[in-house]
């Protein structure tokens, strides 16, 4: 059986909707200090619906496929369908991650919230703080830490 199903080879090949936004509505930056994985998810969001989505990620072949991925997963949809996304479905979409690769979907989840969070913050919503990911320096996930 080989490590790496066709879709995570083919994703981390040929990775979709990679790149920056320019004056991106939301912009979510996590990353594993254990791994070294690094994600930046760009939002373009209008009506409430993410039009645009881009991904520049610094880490394993896994960790690309899930930010390309999860981007495709997300492009099109609204910000609450966006927001529940969950790691799980991505590596299910990938057909699988080996088990120590999981926390490659998981940092495509964070990043997701991440940049919502962002863009809720930007344009002044309110939401629940518990439905993102948490930075213990700042209080909320900037990104930056």
């Amino acid at each position: 059986m080989a490590l790496y199903s066709e879709k995570v080879m083919d994703h981390f090949m040929n990775p979709r909707n990679l790149g920056e936004i320019e004056n991106a509505d939301g912009i979510g930056e996590v990353g594993n200090a254990k791994c070294g994985d690094i994600m930046k998810i760009y939002l373009k969001v209008d009506k409430n619906i993410i039009t645009d989505v881009k991904f520049e990620t610094f880490g394993c072949g896994s960790a690309i496929a899930s930010s390309s991925m999860a981007t495709e997963m997300i492009k099109g949809k609204s910000i609450d369908e966006a927001l529940k996304l969950s790691n799980k479905a991505v590596a299910e979409a990938l057909d699988g991650l080996p088990a120590h690769k999981m926390h490659c979907s998981v940092l495509a989840e964070e990043a997701i919230k991440a940049a919502v969070q962002d863009y809720y913050n930007k344009i002044g919503i309110d939401y629940n703080t518990e439905e993102f990911p948490n930075c213990e320096t700042c209080g909320y996930c900037c990104g930056k830490h």
